[in-house]
């Protein structure tokens, strides 16, 4: 038996309507992105870090946290000074959790297309690097594709699968204190063809 004593949780929040519409902005998307990636910090770090005025970044964390996506943490702040950390690791739904609510679908769509953005933005950013990059980066880094034969309860199963597996290199620590590592973009992409569904 595999002792798990050391594993860090992975919370993981099933976004409802009114927190995917509070989290479909472009301020409080990064600022929430930033206090997962980056641990707890102030309206005014994270406003510096975002190019942008404490006043806004404060306003957007409260609405972040009347929904419960981030909270503040009381013990790390002194006087006025306020912590904020990520409530959950990761966020998630299913396109379909929206079907009655079109500004819901709207605010999901959005999330989608801004994840998109970001993966080819991060994708570019190593393109342009990785030949300056250690080599053992560059034979470990992969960007591929294939395209498999499957019905969608079939797909389903496959993303369960593939985020199990996430989440197990994620809750173990000794992954992250093994020598050279770094954070890595890991993006899960995956739908038919739209040739297939005409």
């Amino acid at each position: 038996m595999d002792d798990e004593s050391n594993a860090v949780p992975h919370s993981v929040v099933h976004l409802n309507a009114l927190q995917i519409r509070t989290l479909a902005h472009p301020l409080r998307a990064r600022l929430l992105g930033l206090l997962r990636l980056d641990g707890p910090a102030t309206a005014t770090t994270l406003a510096r870090l975002l190019d942008t005025n404490t006043g806004a970044t404060s306003y957007h964390l409260r609405q972040l946290g009347d929904v419960g996506l981030v909270v503040e943490e009381a013990e790390l702040g002194t006087g006025r000074q306020r912590f904020w950390r990520a409530a959950h690791d990761t966020s998630t739904w299913r396109p379909t959790d929206f079907d009655d609510d079109p500004d819901a679908r709207a605010a999901a769509a959005w999330i989608e297309h801004q994840q998109l953005k970001l993966m080819s933005e991060q994708a570019e950013r190593w393109l342009a690097a990785q030949q300056t990059a250690p080599q053992e980066w560059r034979e470990a880094a992969t960007i591929s594709d294939t395209v498999l034969t499957l019905a969608p309860s079939r797909l389903r199963a496959l993303n369960d699968e593939i985020w199990e597996l996430i989440v197990k290199y994620r809750q173990d620590p000794a992954f992250a204190e093994e020598e050279g590592a770094a954070q890595v973009h890991v993006f899960l992409v995956d739908f038919p063809r739209a040739e297939e569904l005409r």
